[in-house]
């Protein structure tokens, strides 16, 4: 046969493969969230999230201790209250159960593995909002502004490494930096999350946090039609001080991260979120797929499209895969 190429030998053996391999996972790109609830004596299971848990403070302590141990590069924290209000106070306390649980997992791991932050009001808003409502019902974009410059303060001093700004409120990154800096909190890094779509993707996570929305969050987060819009948040996010970069979720917007990754200089992360998990775990469970390299073959397709952090529910677990 006249084949003067033959790109098969490049695939032939697991060596090779793994040799010429182009994208590589690594668990310190890897993010694990974490949900800690307030009150809780025992973890307790979320139904439509398998194998993942609301955490009391002795279990948060020893998932971030497993995380760090295998070598996963963060833990983001999300705290699920006991109380909510209609502004969020309770977010803004200082011993809110955010707060002490960025100090439980600092007292473990120390600066040795970056505590992220959750910087959002909808746990902790009676009607599930990511800000505080107008007269009208509306979420009023600057005075949540307010209340999330006062959270951050309160995050920051609770020790969180990374506040990961996930409202969607037009000019959040610019308002906490300002708020940070006159605090003297000039190495407290902002995750931006900056194309957060406003997708079906999300509604186990809302049964981990126990959220109470009322209505849809189509006025903040984005069109799942709209890339350009994608673009224009980045920009804007990183002019304000953004540090990192987030687009939310992973697969479905895969073209907006490769978009996104060409278009900036700092890092860009990805969050493959509890829907997209929970949908492969159901039929992994059904038998229809290989649950291992399914997880494995997610994971490493949003880091082809050009995410340099992927946050998964999964990270500890595919930490110890690739250590193994």
């Amino acid at each position: 046969m006249d084949i003067h190429e033959r790109p098969r030998r490049l695939r032939r053996t697991d060596g090779m493969r793994r040799l010429v391999r182009q994208v590589h996972l690594d668990p310190g790109n890897l993010i694990l969230p974490v949900f800690v609830r307030e009150g809780a004596s025992e973890p307790i299971a979320i139904g439509s999230m398998p194998g993942v848990f609301q955490h009391t403070q002795s279990s948060l302590k020893a998932a971030v201790n497993e995380a760090a141990a295998a070598g996963v590069g963060s833990v983001m924290i999300f705290g699920v209250p006991s109380h909510k209000d209609a502004n969020g106070d309770a977010a803004c306390a200082h011993d809110s159960i955010l707060a002490d649980a960025i100090r439980w997992a600092k007292e473990e791991v120390g600066d040795s593995l970056p505590i992220i932050a959750d910087l959002c009001l909808d746990e902790f808003t009676t009607h599930g909002h990511c800000g505080v409502l107008d007269a009208n019902g509306n979420v009023d974009n600057d005075a949540t502004l307010t209340q999330y410059q006062r959270m951050a303060l309160t995050l920051a001093d609770a020790g969180a490494d990374i506040l990961g700004l996930s409202g969607m409120m037009d000019g959040q990154v610019g308002a906490v930096r300002k708020a940070l800096d006159a605090q003297g909190n000039i190495d407290t890094v902002l995750l931006a999350y900056a194309a957060k779509y406003a997708s079906a993707f999300y509604g186990p996570f809302r049964d981990a946090v126990e959220s109470t929305l009322e209505g849809d969050r189509k006025s903040y987060q984005q069109d799942p039609g709209n890339v350009n819009e994608a673009i224009r948040e980045v920009r804007l996010d990183v002019a304000e001080g953004a540090d990192i970069v987030m687009v939310k979720p992973g697969l479905p917007y895969l073209d907006v991260i490769a978009r996104v990754s060409a278009e900036v200089e700092v890092p860009v992360a990805a969050y493959v979120v509890s829907g997209e998990s929970s949908m492969i775990e159901a039929a992994a469970a059904a038998g229809m797929l290989d649950r291992e390299r399914a997880i494995l073959e997610t994971l490493t397709s949003v880091k082809r499209a050009g995410a340099d952090i992927i946050a998964t529910y999964w990270a500890t677990e595919v930490a110890h895969l690739l250590n193994r």
